[in-house]
């Protein structure tokens, strides 16, 4: 007998356990939407939800929000006929309300890098063979402009291609009368002949004379010849230092360059200077990204001495019960069954939505309060005053959870005097100063960027010296820290910044 029993049995047990109300995922995601989102959440629940309604501009009569009442439900149900009678309305403490209208955002196409090769390519007088070609070599050029491929492969992906189609073409001749089908075989046999590498080549100089200057070349050194050549340069010294020293150049050799050209220094570092004006990835502007455009959440202004923090919601939808549900409410008693249910659930929704859109004001207005106290120095004198700022910090002040902290500056932006910035912006870790006091990295990333910007390009900082020009302004850092923020920074290191 098997000593395992596979019974079922079914037994009572006692446990506690937190679930998360489905209200609360909501809530929780009223707090996470950016402003144009919200915007596009609420005209979705106005067009749901009948049981709300927006304020009108001219509504003279003002309804005031019901306060919480303690011997209200303990269910998330509330009395909705109560609040109904007696009147609701929250969203936003506006003396005047303007509506605008809203637009679904229609997608415009744009041009990339790829239409505009293949419109310069139809203006050209070239056969169909040859554009054949061309379109294969466009099809693996990247944004950046380079060609991605060898042109072995370009040969193969196009004569791949002619193998498809062929038996399609031939197929199409053999259905025409015997004079016209011999004309379209021949056609067939000169169009389908397979490429060859020099004809891929030469189709690909005329891509690398059209715009932008550097299109089609096969490195950043072949881009930059490109562009040199049409500048009419070549035979010059840029042309010879990018030609025969390009890896020399890359790594700021000049020294090795001048002796090996027979020039000083001065005259390799003015034709490297004339070389970086060029552009390394000229596809780049062609670039189909849209642009991004930010629309502050909130706004910080000085007034009196004193910055005092207000939500930006003069476009969002200002929302209350509906009239015509409130007269509903006046007339429960005719409603039974399902018709009350659903009332009531449409009522019980559209105040916790109003109630939703309140507590999210109060809890931006909160931490961003405590940011501007927190970073007054940074809204008086820069960036080199920010102070080090933790969402723990933020949490335990305004008694939340960090994770609400967290959510309330997720792609949050605050239009202040001293310009955009994203809510994050103001938390960064901080290093211990002489003087006791933290001072926040960011902070530190903008002394070292303001140190290498004034210093002596025949004598670049090093990191070892940026970390003693720090400690003598109080700054406890590391080299590798340094190193660290420099590389951040996208600032080179000190051997590729002397200029002779």
């Amino acid at each position: 007998m098997s000593p395992f029993n596979t019974k079922l049995y079914q037994s009572a047990q006692l446990r506690q356990e937190m679930r998360i109300n489905p209200r609360l995922y909501q809530a929780m995601e009223l707090l996470y939407m950016p402003l144009q989102d919200l915007e596009l959440h609420l005209q979705e629940q106005l067009t749901e939800n009948p049981a709300l309604e927006l304020v009108e501009a001219d509504d003279q009569k003002e309804v005031e929000l019901k306060e919480d009442s303690k011997d209200e439900p303990a269910s998330d149900e509330v009395d909705w006929e109560e609040i109904l009678l007696e009147g609701f309305d929250v969203g936003g403490r506006r003396a005047e309300y303007e509506q605008k209208e809203y637009f679904e955002p229609t997608p415009v196409e744009s041009r990339n890098l790829h239409d505009h090769l293949h419109e310069q390519l139809s203006m050209l007088s070239l056969s169909e063979r040859e554009v054949r070609l061309c379109e294969e070599i466009i099809g693996n050029i990247d944004d950046y402009g380079t060609l991605t491929c060898t042109l072995d492969d370009v040969v193969k992906g196009v004569n791949d291609w002619l193998e498809e189609v062929r038996p399609v073409a031939e197929k199409n001749a053999q259905e025409l009368d015997d004079e016209e089908r011999e004309a379209e075989l021949q056609e067939i046999e000169i169009l389908f002949r397979p490429y060859e590498v020099p004809e891929a080549e030469a189709m690909l100089t005329v891509i690398q004379a059209m715009d932008p200057p550097g299109v089609g070349a096969r490195d950043v050194r072949e881009s930059i010849l490109i562009q040199l050549r049409q500048k009419k340069l070549d035979g010059t010294v840029p042309y010879a230092i990018v030609d025969e020293h390009f890896d020399a150049l890359i790594n700021r050799r000049m020294n090795d360059i001048a002796r090996a050209l027979g020039l000083s220094p001065k005259e390799v570092q003015d034709a490297a200077d004339e070389i970086s004006q060029l552009d390394p990835k000229p596809g780049l502007q062609y670039s189909a990204e849209p642009e991004q455009y930010v629309v502050p959440d909130l706004f910080v202004e000085k007034i009196d001495d004193e910055y005092h923090v207000f939500v930006n919601d003069t476009s969002l939808p200002r929302l209350r019960i509906s009239k015509a549900y409130r007269e509903v409410a006046k007339e429960r008693s005719k409603f039974t069954g399902e018709n009350r249910d659903f009332i009531a659930s449409k009522l019980n929704s559209a105040n916790w939505m109003i109630q939703a859109i309140e507590q999210r004001r109060q809890t931006m207005l909160k931490v961003m309060n405590f940011i501007v106290d927190r970073q007054r120095d940074f809204f008086e004198k820069g960036v080199q005053y920010l102070k080090p700022l933790t969402l723990r910090e933020v949490a335990d002040h305004i008694e939340m959870h960090e994770s609400t902290v967290s959510r309330v500056t997720n792609q949050k932006y605050v239009q202040t005097p001293r310009g955009v910035f994203s809510l994050k912006y103001f938390f960064s870790s901080g290093l211990s100063t002489t003087s006791g006091e933290d001072i926040s990295a960011r902070g530190v990333r903008d002394k070292i960027k303001s140190l290498v910007s004034d210093e002596d390009v025949h004598k670049p900082l090093t990191d070892q010296a940026i970390v003693k020009l720090l400690k003598a302004d109080g700054v406890n850092i590391a080299r590798r820290t340094v190193a660290k923020y420099r590389d951040q920074l996208g600032i080179l290191p000190a051997r590729m910044r002397k200029r002779v």
